[in-house]
């Protein structure tokens, strides 16, 4: 038998640790970079996001239209209506009504109708977002608000512009930004929780929209005077910006997010449900891009009825 050479034994001793070099070469080669995985979050879901940006986006042209409607000095609506409560309460259950009819329709039930980073953020520290959607989600929300306002700045110019209506923009009441700071964290803490109790409800899940614009209304009506009532960091945006008015904007960027990850913390906490999925309104056969609770279920289900 023909004994192996020295440099025989020494090159059978490297193959074990070239291979397993190589092996980890592929093992990282295969794994997509940050730039890598942007893309294909984006080449998979940028319908989902074009669909967010379109409805923060519709969202401020209703905003737009009937603050004008009510608030402009020259309109018939407004002379007609001398109470500023009564037209506080009319705007408010207009967006209101705004933001159920975008909830539920096809493009709210298939993006999860967030139109607002903080709620975006928020289902994102509940693990239900992946990382790059939620990025994508919330660049797209501050884009479609500011085009929201640029596109009816367009069409009614003059009147949007005119300090009544002023851009819509959000600013802290005559109590001050302590105030102000205070009722949005308030109202956006509200929101949230009710918003997670009633969608992870069995029984009233396919109302949340229906709550989530009851509470726009309300807190337009009651807390408007003290901040505004903006509860999204890309809907004050989507006014500031044609506005370059910036008064006391970090309330707005702040206070929301504070608010509804609270809530969220609180919820995880105490409730004896889970988060199912990012969105609003899952009854329905749109797809899902979210990190679904509603999937999963469906999976098992479908595995063990195969197995039986």
């Amino acid at each position: 038998m023909r004994m192996a050479t020295p440099v025989q034994n020494e090159a059978l001793a490297r193959r074990p640790a070239e291979a397993s070099f190589r092996s980890g070469q592929d093992r990282h080669a295969s794994r997509p970079g940050i730039f890598g995985e942007a893309r294909s979050s984006l080449v998979r879901h940028w319908p989902e996001y074009l669909m967010e940006g379109a409805l923060l986006g519709l969202f401020m042209i209703s905003a737009c239209v009937v603050t004008t409607l009510l608030e402009y000095p020259g309109s018939p609506a407004h002379r007609a209506l001398p109470s500023p409560l009564l037209r506080r309460a009319l705007i408010g259950m207009a967006m209101g009504a705004t933001a159920v009819a975008l909830i539920y329709s096809p493009w709210g039930k298939r993006s999860g109708a967030h139109f607002n980073p903080a709620v975006t953020l928020t289902f994102y520290r509940l693990g239900k977002i992946e990382t790059w959607d939620a990025i994508f989600y919330i660049n797209a929300q501050f884009v479609g608000g500011a085009a929201g306002v640029f596109a009816t700045l367009g069409v009614l110019g003059g009147f949007v512009r005119d300090p009544s209506v002023n851009y819509v923009v959000t600013v802290p009441g005559h109590a001050g930004a302590t105030v102000a700071f205070l009722a949005e964290l308030a109202i956006s803490f509200g929101l949230m929780l009710t918003v997670l109790t009633v969608m992870n409800t069995d029984e009233a899940a396919r109302f949340t929209g229906w709550i989530a614009g009851i509470l726009v209304a309300l807190y337009i009506t009651v807390e408007g005077p003290f901040s505004g009532m903006s509860m999204n960091p890309a809907r004050t945006f989507g006014s500031a910006f044609p506005a370059n008015l910036w008064t006391a904007w970090w309330i707005y960027f702040t206070a929301p997010p504070i608010g509804m990850l609270l809530a969220a913390e609180l919820y995880q906490r105490f409730s004896p449900r889970r988060v199912v999925c990012a969105k609003l309104h899952h009854q329905n056969n749109k797809r899902c891009i979210f990190r679904c609770g509603y999937q999963s279920t469906q999976n098992s289900a479908v595995g063990q009825g195969e197995r039986s």
